[in-house]
């Protein structure tokens, strides 16, 4: 392929696509960014907008506003159908496009492992459109106990909540519920009984956040227990019906079954006919690189690497964005024909939040729980988002709520959230 400058092609406009387009601004390339949706999503922040906190808008931002001042780069809204590596070539929705250099950060999406008929009846947390669904399908809930409050199996159905998956995002869904539930939205809804609110997290392990420090885990449990939530630990889902989650410890009945348990690496990897773990993600080498192709890298949750100081590379915002930076400075650099200094993690730590003042976060060795912890996930989330309007506007919404205890965005706009509907 001919080309007066090498093209980079980024598939993925997440932490890891956006961060590699912004490091390769001021380099001798072309870059061109696909991702199916024009807009980049700030995901740990996702479950604020299910449960009302937040409104889309808050964490979401234009691609091409994004990378405005990238004056070498082209924005494509496309879907990559398959990629066919010996020819460098990618086969899109609508055509096909050439690379020199290919990265490959196309995130993750829910693992019902192998029960994929689960999800009709579990909705998962992966983008907008799940979030509102699951914030309407919330809200309805309400309005349909609030309607049928004589009717005793109706009542409890809807004011019953099953979260699958003790993990950060089980958790803080979990907390916010409990928030939402107890605090906010029954002021609006006086026939719902507080106390009739039931939240069950449930999870395989014998405990929560089991990538943190056990002092942490403990902690947690113990905070959402005082909110109302029961923990179910040990606990296996055998099946998933309508309306029921089935256990190794009994059965659970409830119309809002949440599912937070599991991810599997984007279904377009399975095209590059490349060794993968059995989460879907890429087996990538020291530099990130997949086996036998120097200019093909896979970042993010995509990959899978134990790095050069022996630990294996989270899935995690951070370590997309450091591996963002190190491939750009690659291909900047052209190191291809000397051998490349392997990729080196640095963990700045892990951190979740909980509810009103109430978080975890571990940073190397130090351990940070309740409002300080709280205030930590704060900052470091505010930090996170791309735009200053948007850091603004969460700052604000939160103030309000911390203040108020009232949800800023408890609207249902659409007539049926049993569909997955897009949103435009």
């Amino acid at each position: 392929m001919q080309l007066s400058k090498p093209r980079v092609v980024i598939v993925g406009a997440g932490f890891g696509g956006l961060s590699a387009a912004k490091a390769l601004k001021n380099t001798d390339v072309d870059v061109v960014v696909i991702d199916k949706n024009n807009h980049h999503l700030f995901q740990p922040l996702l479950y604020q907008v299910a449960t009302a906190a937040l409104s889309p808008g808050d964490i979401a931002q234009p691609i091409r506003t994004v990378l405005r001042g990238n004056k070498n780069t082209q924005v494509i809204l496309e879907e990559v159908i398959s990629i066919d590596k010996e020819n460098s070539v990618l086969k899109l929705s609508n055509g096909k496009l050439e690379f020199d250099y290919l990265i490959l950060a196309p995130g993750n999406r829910h693992s019902y492992f192998g029960n994929d008929d689960w999800e009709k009846y579990a909705p998962g947390l992966k983008d907008l459109n799940d979030a509102i669904i699951m914030r309407e399908k919330i809200l309805r809930s309400f309005e349909r106990a609030e309607r049928n409050y004589k009717n005793k199996e109706e009542y409890k159905l809807n004011t019953s909540f099953v979260i699958v998956g003790g993990g950060p995002t089980g958790v803080e869904l979990a907390g916010a519920i409990a928030e939402i539930a107890r605090k906010t939205i029954l002021k609006d809804y006086p026939l719902i009984n507080a106390k009739d609110i039931s939240i069950k997290l449930i999870d395989g392990a014998d405990r929560l956040l089991v990538q943190y420090d056990k002092s942490l885990s403990k902690y947690t449990k113990t905070a959402l227990e005082k909110m109302g939530v029961e923990v179910i630990l040990n606990s296996v889902v055998q099946s998933v019906d309508e309306n029921i989650v089935i256990t190794n410890n009994g059965e659970f009945e409830s119309s809002n079954i949440i599912w937070a348990a599991g991810n599997r690496a984007s279904p377009l990897l399975d095209t590059l006919d490349t060794e993968l773990d059995r989460s879907g993600r890429v087996l990538v080498n020291p530099d990130m690189s997949i086996e036998g192709y120097d200019n093909i890298f896979v970042i993010g949750d995509a990959s899978f690497l134990v790095d050069a100081n022996g630990k294996t590379v989270p899935g995690i915002a951070p370590a997309a964005i450091q591996q963002a930076r190190y491939v750009a400075d690659l291909i900047a650099s052209r190191k291809s024909l000397e051998p490349r200094k392997p990729f080196k993690y640095l963990d700045k730590g892990s951190m979740a939040t909980i509810g009103r003042a109430k978080a975890v976060a571990q940073v190397s060795k130090l351990k940070f729980k309740g409002f300080i912890a709280w205030m930590m996930w704060g900052l470091v989330h505010i930090m996170f988002l791309i735009d200053f309007r948007n850091r603004l506007k969460v700052m604000t919404e939160w103030l309000w709520y911390y203040v108020t205890f009232k949800p800023g965005a408890s609207l249902i706009f659409h007539n049926k959230t049993t569909e997955k509907e897009k949103v435009s």
